[in-house]
């Protein structure tokens, strides 16, 4: 690491919780703040490390997922998102490349690339979905949780997703839900 860099890294480190300095565990099935999001017609997400834990560098959560479908097709200006598959089968598309994944497959979207996934499989489907650096991502999903997308135009949708790093490009794969 360059020297210039370590005064900035050590001061963003003075933002970080006592709590996630000592480390912490956030056991099976639950949220690391007791309160999952729920969004997108009963979807939940469980955090497990957030963003406030890691100064930004890094968000991760369980996607716990009933219904068939997913987002729509979008980008990140400045994440890389990482699936990493639990339970059921998703179809995952990154660029021009669909990937068929089930239990125990990871699939990998950089930065500036358009993806989308969808539950294709019966029943519950859960991943493990990471977003490096953070971003706003974790802002955005406690946003539509809290209903401030409802009642709002396309244009406005769009430039909420702007605001928190990312644009919506067009349809989502298989059965599609936009957010």
């Amino acid at each position: 690491m360059s020297p210039t860099i370590l005064p900035f890294r050590s001061f963003a480190e003075l933002f970080i919780s006592s709590e996630a300095r000592k480390g912490f565990k956030v056991k099976a099935g639950a949220d690391r703040f007791e309160k999952p999001i729920t969004l997108f017609e009963g979807d939940t997400f469980y955090t497990k490390v957030s963003s406030k834990d890691t100064s930004g560098d890094l968000f991760v959560f369980e996607s716990s997922r009933v219904k068939k479908g997913g987002p729509a097709l979008h980008y990140h200006y400045a994440q890389d998102e990482i699936w990493y598959v639990l339970e059921g089968e998703f179809l995952i598309k990154v660029g021009d490349v669909l990937h068929q994944a089930k239990q125990g497959d990871t699939v990998f979207g950089p930065r500036g690339i358009p993806h989308s996934f969808s539950k294709t499989s019966e029943g519950l489907g859960r991943m493990i979905m990471t977003f490096q650096p953070a971003g706003k991502m974790e802002e955005f999903f406690i946003a539509v949780s809290e209903g401030k997308l409802k009642n709002t135009t396309p244009e406005q949708q769009q430039e909420m997703r702007k605001a928190h790093g990312f644009e919506s490009v067009g349809e989502g794969v298989g059965y599609q839900k936009k957010f």
